[in-house]
């Protein structure tokens, strides 16, 4: 027998959207085969994952960052950057 606890218990979350909201998710979550619920869980633990991330602290020395700003601040080069810019653009036809 399997010994629960409060992480292994699924909370109730209780939301109120319009209709134009719901039926807009619901064509979403069919359209990747999972439950309106399942749906809106997996979009609202990635938007809480990014933001998250997006809060990180990074902390280095400053001769490390001085040589990642160097980086950065230097004019794009190299083969592969020129392959890149003479590459046809779609738009131009």
């Amino acid at each position: 027998m399997t010994k629960t606890t409060a992480e292994t218990h699924a909370k109730p979350v209780n939301l109120r959207i319009r209709e134009d909201v719901r039926t807009l998710i619901d064509r979403a979550a069919k359209i990747r085969g999972k439950t309106r619920s399942d749906f809106m869980i997996d979009a609202a633990y990635r938007a809480a994952e990014d933001t998250l991330l997006d809060q990180a602290l990074i902390k280095a020395d400053a001769e490390s960052y001085r040589h990642y700003l160097d980086i950065l601040d230097a004019p794009p080069n190299g083969e592969g950057f020129a392959r890149l810019m003479n590459v046809p653009k779609p738009w131009q036809g």
